[in-house]
């Protein structure tokens, strides 16, 4: 399975402008500014379940079929629905702000968030 593992945030690039673009409040803001999350991911073929924990202990878990609507929810705990696709090798969602892809590149789990004409890229190295 090309996703499973457990991943930890390593870098980004645009944060500001991307989180500037997408509206978030200033106190999420910084509280993700560099923020040392885990993402786990676990796939069986099209099935996916796909954490995210964050410091202090909050966590997040999409669970989500390829090609079928899901109930999804986003980092700052916005509930929707929708239809993760692969494109590619690569994962991909839209949210109800952005677009996310997701793909392993060099080992690495690179994500990549676009609204606005602005795209976050965040890079997480494989930990287990």
């Amino acid at each position: 399975m090309a996703f499973t593992g457990k991943y930890e945030f390593e870098s980004d690039e645009n944060y500001d402008d991307f989180v500037k673009a997408i509206g978030l409040p200033s106190e999420k803001v910084e509280m993700g500014r560099n923020c040392k999350i885990v993402t786990e991911v676990v796939q069986n073929g099209n099935d996916f379940t796909w954490t995210q924990h964050f410091p202090g202990g909050r966590t997040t878990t999409n669970t989500f079929t390829i090609g079928k609507e899901a109930d999804m929810e986003t980092m700052g705990g916005k509930k929707f629905k929708a239809t993760v696709k692969m494109e590619g090798g690569k994962v991909v969602a839209d949210f109800p702000n952005y677009h996310h892809t997701a793909e392993i590149a060099g080992g690495k789990l690179v994500e990549l968030s676009t609204a606005s004409g602005v795209t976050y890229k965040r890079t997480s190295k494989k930990i287990a």
